[in-house]
C-alpha cells in the first residue's frame, strides 16, 4: 500500500476511478498518480486561523498578512488565548480586516470552550459532525470545512460542488458548454463513491492543465444521488481551488 494523504491505496483509487469513469480515466492517464505525501498534523485552530485569514485574497497577500499574524504569538504562531489578549490595533496592523478580526476572536474563543474540538477527537468525528461543529464559527461556511476534511483530515469521500474549479475542470473534462449545476455534478459523482476528494483532484488538476483540443461531450446516464444529498449551505464565504 502507498502511503497517501488519504488512507487508500493509490494505484486501487486510480483504477476504481478509470473503471467508473471513462473521461476521468483520460484525465487520470495524462496526470498520473495524486500526491502521496502526508500532511503535517495541525490543530484546528491553526488551519482554520489560516482559513479566515486567506479568504477573499490573492496568495501572496495573504501569506504577507498570515506572516504577520503568526508573529503576534510568542512561539512563532498565536494560540487563542494570545489571539483574544491581542488589540484591535495589533490586529488592523497585521492586515486583517473589521470582519476577519470578528472571526478570528469568535474561532479562538470556540476553541478554548470545546465548540472547536481537538485534533484528536475531531479525527474520531463523523463529517456530518465535524460540519455542524465548525461552522458555528463567524467566517467558516460549508466549503471551508469541506477543504478541511479533504486536505487536512484526508477524508477521501468529500464533493464539495459549490467549488468553481470543480465546476469549470467538470466542464473541461466532459465537454459541456456551459457550466454545470451543482446538483448535475453531486449526481455524476456518485460513480466516484468512496473516492469523491480524489476525483476532485484530478478535476482541479485537468482545469490547470493547457487547453488544446475540448474534450467532446459524452451523454451521462442519470444515476441516483443515493444517501448523498445536497449539503447544507455554511455561510458566505470565497470559495478557492487548493494547490
Amino acid at each position: 500500500m502507498v502511503n497517501t494523504h488519504y488512507p487508500v491505496d493509490s494505484e486501487h483509487v486510480m483504477r476504481e476511478l478509470s473503471r467508473s469513469d471513462r473521461l476521468l480515466a483520460r484525465v487520470i492517464r495524462r496526470i498520473g498518480s495524486f500526491p502521496t505525501k502526508k500532511r503535517k498534523p495541525q490543530h484546528p485552530f491553526a488551519s482554520l486561523l489560516q482559513t479566515i485569514v486567506y479568504q477573499q485574497l490573492a496568495g501572496k497577500a495573504a501569506e504577507a498578512i498570515f506572516g504577520r499574524v503568526k508573529a503576534l504569538g510568542a512561539n512563532g504562531f498565536p494560540t487563542p488565548e494570545e489571539i483574544l489578549q491581542a488589540s484591535t490595533l495589533e490586529l488592523r496592523s497585521a492586515g486583517l480586516s473589521r470582519q476577519k478580526i470578528a472571526a478570528v476572536r469568535d474561532l479562538a474563543a470556540k476553541t478554548l470552550d470545546g465548540t472547536v474540538p481537538t485534533l484528536a477527537k475531531i479525527r474520531r468525528m463523523s463529517e456530518e459532525e465535524i460540519h455542524e461543529r465548525l461552522t458555528q464559527v463567524r467566517g467558516i461556511g460549508e466549503w471551508s470545512v469541506q477543504m478541511f476534511l479533504m486536505f487536512r483530515l484526508g477524508r477521501p469521500d468529500v464533493l464539495p460542488i459549490h467549488d468553481y474549479g470543480i465546476q469549470k475542470g467538470f466542464q473541461r473534462v466532459y465537454g459541456h458548454k456551459k457550466v454545470p449545476k451543482p446538483k448535475f455534478i453531486l449526481r455524476h459523482g456518485e460513480r466516484w463513491r468512496p473516492y469523491r476528494s480524489i476525483a476532485c483532484w484530478y478535476l482541479w488538476r485537468a482545469l490547470e492543465e493547457k487547453q488544446t483540443k475540448p474534450e467532446p461531450r459524452t451523454k451521462i446516464k442519470k444515476i441516483s444521488a443515493g444517501r448523498s444529498g445536497t449539503a447544507r449551505r455554511g455561510r458566505k464565504e470565497a470559495p478557492r481551488s487548493p494547490a
